[in-house]
């Protein structure tokens, strides 16, 4: 073997342009990586158009994604896929997300970790762009992760063909959701404990008409959703959260909607929907949901259980309308990544399971 050799590794790389001719100059910064000593290209994926993500004025990408087989080191070979940027023509002018004709960027090298000034990889973002994880599922959708632990396909499914970018100029909410007795509650106050930050609960044992509701005073009901509404605007809305800041709550806003419609009247609901649409555009969306579910019979025998008398009398059928309900909400969640847990198979109360959720959860928000 040649000195400075090393043994041959898999690695992948993503291929984007947004100026010019995108596809012409994809194929030739392949050519010229499959003509780089030491690199063999044996696999690429159909190119894909897509959206910038910074939602600039400036044209959408084509995009690919390339399996290569190489000798070089990680190193060496983001130096050689540097100067093929600077062949095509790319101008490097600081401007992150700035128009080029090329970008190269190493995904993944091996099974390898790579943490330096010039260099992440994993690439560090990987796991929050569809277009990405859609390649690397084309290529090899039960790849794993090297530090997410996660194949191509579960994190494709988080992201339910959404791209998403770190943002610190905003809150990083993570809401825990979930029907009544999964869970939550427990879960979040754990996670926000192994993340070091603040837990925000709901208002359960603090609203006056809650009970009342449960026991059939449904003339109270609008005024118990009223009550969960103006604690949800104290909680997440303007200057109520610090930017960039982790913070887990035991609910998430999006949710309001499906108990008013079950359990506000016509005439109620109409008033509550007005209050609710006001309120949604000034609370804090969430940069992470985590879907926590188990049968509806199971969250039953957890809210006996725990015994909380106004509860007593919820029903199973109830529950299953808001499984429903739930699992329609998330079946195309557009506005974050989607963590979905088993909660017949994650143990909330496990110092292991929830070491290596909050792991995860790290990789999803700016920290």
């Amino acid at each position: 073997m040649p000195k400075g050799s090393q043994q041959l590794t898999t690695a992948y790389i993503g291929l984007g342009s947004n100026l010019g001719d995108r596809g012409g100059f994809i194929n030739r910064a392949l050519n010229e990586l499959d003509g780089i000593g030491g690199v063999s290209v044996d696999a690429m994926t159909k190119q894909v158009q897509t959206a910038p993500l910074d939602a600039k004025d400036q044209p959408d990408y084509i995009n690919a994604v390339a399996r290569i087989q190489t000798r070089l080191s990680p190193g060496r070979l983001f130096e050689r896929m540097a100067a093929i940027e600077d062949s095509l023509g790319r101008i490097r002018n600081g401007e992150k997300w700035d128009s080029r004709t090329i970008d190269l960027d190493l995904l993944l090298y091996g099974d390898e970790v790579v943490d330096q000034p010039d260099l992440i990889v994993p690439h560090s973002q990987m796991h929050l762009r569809s277009f990405v994880l859609t390649g690397m599922c084309e290529l090899d959708g039960n790849l794993v992760h090297p530090i997410l632990k996660r194949t191509m396909f579960e994190l494709a499914k988080r992201l339910g063909g959404n791209d998403f970018v770190f943002d610190p100029s905003r809150a990083q909410l993570i809401c825990v959701a979930g029907i009544i007795g999964v869970g939550k509650t427990t879960l979040a106050a754990n996670l926000a404990e192994k993340l070091g930050c603040e837990m925000l609960a709901e208002a359960y044992d603090s609203n006056p008409f809650i009970a009342k509701v449960y026991a059939g005073k449904e003339d109270l009901a609008l005024d118990s959703q009223m009550f969960f509404l103006n604690s949800r605007l104290e909680q997440l809305g303007p200057g109520s959260l610090a930017l960039a800041e982790p913070v887990v709550s035991d609910y998430i806003f999006d949710k309001e909607m499906i108990y008013a419609r079950r359990t506000l009247n016509p005439m109620q609901l109409a008033e509550y929907g007005t209050s609710h649409h006001s309120a949604q555009g000034r609370v804090a969306g969430p940069v992470l949901v985590i879907y926590l579910s188990d049968s509806p019979q199971a969250c039953l025998e957890r809210i006996h259980k725990r015994n909380r008398p106004y509860e007593q009398q919820i029903e199973l059928s109830t529950l299953e309308n808001f499984a429903g309900d739930y699992d329609r909400l998330f079946e195309q969640w557009p506005k974050s990544p989607l963590i979905t847990l088993d909660a017949a198979q994650f143990n909330c109360m496990d110092d292991g399971d929830m070491q290596i959720l909050a792991d995860e959860v790290k990789s999803y928000i700016c920290s």
